[in-house]
């Protein structure tokens, strides 16, 4: 359990949700159905790429770890780590371990924001959500579930990656019985259209603050 500070524990004022799954599944509309409501998103992998920009000790620490990452650019080469981790579990597990603290802290800081901006309800978006202290900052935790084939399809059409590079990400994550044991509510993605899910996802999201508030 984190400790948190006086100031932190007024976040018990806002609805604080967790949303993981493997990539594809749909995430992505759940969030959207959250900033409908006039919800915040804190979408972690969007904080991870910002910190992987900016925060010069973890490029350091990444290259240590993983070897020389820097692209054309100078930045780091994400598609090169990502093809360094995704196919090797134990380098995942240490990119998991090493970017972890400083996403915790960046998401605290976003969320402390906010509060101040008098924010019912706030949305973290994390695919390690449920191995990781950001667990503790959520009042419930919903896993987005989709079959593999349908979620592969989704990442080459968002991504304009190959099929093989998709596959590796997809295999690289939990199964779909580890995020449904471990979180409190499943929305599953099996939805003949993007307009249903988004239905199907704001009427879990109403349920939910409803039971909060």
């Amino acid at each position: 359990m984190i400790c948190r500070t006086a100031g932190e524990r007024d976040w018990e004022e806002m609805v604080i949700l967790g949303v993981t799954g493997p990539t594809g599944a749909g995430k992505t509309t759940f969030l959207r159905e959250a900033e409908r409501m006039g919800g915040a998103v804190v979408d972690c992998d969007e904080v991870y790429h910002e910190l992987l920009e900016r925060d010069l000790s973890l490029q350091e620490m990444l290259e240590h770890t993983f070897g020389p990452l820097e692209g054309r650019d100078c930045r780091i080469d994400r598609k090169k780590l990502g093809g360094i981790v995704f196919r090797d579990a134990g380098k995942l597990e240490q990119l998991n371990q090493i970017t972890q603290k400083v996403v915790l802290r960046r998401v605290r800081e976003l969320l402390e924001q906010y509060r101040r901006q008098g924010k019912s309800l706030v949305v973290i978006d994390a695919v390690s959500l449920l191995e990781s202290p950001l667990r503790s900052l959520c009042s419930r935790t919903i896993a987005v579930l989709a079959s593999p084939e349908v979620r592969v399809a989704r990442i080459m059409a968002r991504e304009g990656i190959s099929e093989d590079y998709a596959w590796a990400r997809v295999k690289a994550q939990k199964p779909d019985e580890f995020f449904a044991s471990n979180c409190d509510r499943i929305l599953v993605n099996d939805c003949g259209s993007a307009e249903e899910f988004a239905e199907k996802a704001y009427e879990l999201l109403v349920e939910l603050t409803q039971a909060e508030g």
